[in-house]
Formats: C-alpha cells, sequence, structure tokens
C-alpha cells in the first residue's frame, strides 16, 4: 500500500506540473512542490513504519527543505547532475524561498490524513 501511494503521488505530481494541467501557474508550480513534500513524506513513513507520524513529518521537512537549501550551492558536479531529468526531479535547480511553506502544506497533509487514518482505520 505504502509503495503504492509513492506512487499515485508522483503520477499526481508529474500530470500536475505538465503542460497538461488547466491550473494557473503559481497552483501548478507550488502544487507540484506540496506533492514532492508528501512523496518525501510516503517514503520516509515507508522506511521508518514504527516512527511515530510526528518524526516522520519532522524527518520528511527537514530532507525537504535540506534540498532546497542545497540549491543556493554550485559546483560543477552538483549543476551537471541537476541537468538530468532524475537530478531536476529530486534536486530541483535554483532556490526559491515559497517552496518552503509548499513543502509543509504538502507534509502537514499526509501527517494530517495519516494521523486521522490511524486514529479512525476503516478495518
Amino acid at each position: 500500500l505504502d509503495a503504492a501511494l509513492v506512487l499515485a503521488v508522483v503520477v499526481a505530481g508529474l500530470l500536475w506540473r505538465s503542460r497538461f494541467s488547466p491550473l494557473p501557474p503559481a497552483a501548478t508550480k507550488y502544487g507540484g512542490d506540496a506533492l514532492w513534500a508528501l512523496m518525501v513524506f510516503l517514503g520516509f513513513g515507508f522506511l521508518f513504519p514504527r516512527a511515530s507520524t510526528l518524526l516522520v513529518a519532522l524527518l520528511a521537512l527537514t530532507f525537504s527543505w535540506a534540498v532546497e537549501f542545497t540549491q543556493l550551492y554550485h559546483a560543477p558536479w552538483i549543476d551537471a547532475l541537476r541537468t538530468t531529468l532524475p537530478g531536476r526531479l529530486v534536486l530541483g535547480s535554483t532556490f526559491n524561498w515559497p517552496d518552503l511553506p509548499a513543502y509543509v502544506f504538502g507534509i502537514a497533509l499526509g501527517a494530517t490524513v495519516e494521523y486521522r487514518f490511524r486514529r479512525n482505520p476503516l478495518s
């Protein structure tokens, strides 16, 4: 289930950011960032299944913000990596401070849904 959720969020994020999205540019940009951070949250949840929702959210936020802040660092090797599609999808290319609250939103969304699901499981 966890892997399927990660895959679903990746597909949603790619579609969200694609030319097929009818959303305004700001919604496309920051919604895609929120979905990227949600995917990071789900990934950490997959890696640490016994960790609390709060810990997973803090790990995801730390990772997401760290990736954003590494965009302030420019060296030939990392800039070359960022020119590839996987490098651009994982590392981004340029620092943009409004991405930080978008990451908070995506992670908070995931944490809220997980918390509510754990308190009131469907089964």
